[in-house]
């Protein structure tokens, strides 16, 4: 038996593989689920006992970043508390604001801890502060040879939720056909600049007989311009696992997570890396997919330009009469999709947690 404290907040690309760990984790165990006022707050179960404190990260002007740091402080000490009061053992995070005052909590206490860092390019925190943790796990080798050299790092992989390591049915709702099932998704919270991209391709795709499902996110003002039952626009789904599982080529961001997901799901992919992400860190996860055959990157741009479009009826050509050639450029993206797979992602960290016990 233990008592962990796994801190996770902000998007999916933290919270998801922390879900995962803690879910698979023994129930003899006591977790305490450290977050904010973030999405942490509709997807944690109340029985991680979430605690709530104020962490962001040193960004804007010289005044901005001395209140910032004022509050880390802060955070630190409040951290220091909580993990004395709730007599915590080991502590897990998936980096992020919330990982910092954390991490330097659990080392005034001496309590080790674990820390997963998903991107091919770490994050701020994890880069300054992961040489206090007793281990650092990541998702892509790249991180690895770059960012970690004197830090032993252990390639796990990223945890997964479950639906993504077992075989779904296809969600009623999806249209039926023989044409290309093509998903659009932006990640946890929508892509409008990918919105924009996709919907001036919308009416030749449809007339060319393809199925898409457009989960569009919920800051889009155009939602609902395009109507055709071969359309279905969602704000979010939870079915996205099956959704991966049945289509044929996604459009997506490059978030770590998601990224992971359509590996376990073998879906070939044209990757849109999120221009403003920090560091870039998208660009570099997309083009690790790509160098493995994997995906296609293409920039962001505007609607009017031809470059995705290009891109999709490259990869669909020979998909729109609803037969698949020996030509067919996405069968061998899927074959290479699947190879980056890391299904046992969840169990290695489970196991590490466990040692460290």
């Amino acid at each position: 038996m233990a008592r962990l404290l796994i801190a996770a907040s902000g998007t999916g690309g933290h919270l998801f593989p922390a879900l995962a760990v803690g879910n698979a984790l023994p129930s003899s165990w006591t977790i305490f689920w450290l977050g904010a006022n973030r999405l942490e707050n509709k997807l944690v179960p109340k029985r991680f006992n979430q605690i709530k404190i104020n962490a962001n990260g040193l960004q804007g002007n010289f005044l901005k970043k001395l209140i910032e740091l004022i509050n880390l402080i802060i955070a630190t000490g409040r951290v220091f508390i909580i993990l004395h009061q709730k007599k915590i053992d080991l502590v897990f995070t998936t980096g992020g604001y919330i990982s910092a005052p954390t991490i330097l909590g659990a080392r005034i206490l001496g309590i080790p801890v674990l820390l997963h860092e998903s991107n091919a390019i770490p994050g701020k925190v994890t880069r300054l502060l992961g040489g206090f943790c007793k281990v650092v796990a990541i998702g892509q080798p790249l991180a690895a040879n770059k960012y970690f050299k004197n830090k032993q790092t252990i390639l796990t992989g990223t945890p997964l939720r479950k639906a993504f390591l077992k075989k779904q049915p296809i969600p009623e709702w999806v249209p039926l056909g023989n044409g290309p099932l093509l998903l659009v998704i932006g990640g946890s919270q929508g892509a409008l600049g990918l919105n924009q991209m996709i919907r001036p391709l919308l009416p030749s795709l449809l007339k060319a007989g393809c199925r898409i499902i457009h989960l569009t996110g919920k800051n889009d003002p155009h939602i609902g311009q395009q109507i055709n039952p071969n359309y279905i626009k969602k704000e979010f789904s939870d079915e996205v696992s099956a959704l991966m599982q049945h289509s044929d080529l996604a459009i997506s961001r490059a978030g770590a997570v998601t990224l992971n997901e359509l590996a376990i799901s073998g879906l070939p992919a044209i990757l849109v890396p999120y221009p403003k992400a920090t560091d870039n860190h998208q660009e570099a996860n997309a083009g690790y997919f790509s160098s493995k055959g994997a995906a296609v990157i293409v920039h962001q741009h505007p609607p009017q330009q031809s470059t995705l479009k290009q891109a999709i009826w490259y990869l669909i050509k020979t998909k729109t009469n609803g037969k698949a050639t020996a030509e067919d450029p996405l069968e061998e993206m899927r074959k290479n999709m699947q190879s980056l797979a890391k299904p046992n992602a969840t169990q290695k960290l489970v196991g590490i947690l466990k040692a460290l016990n």
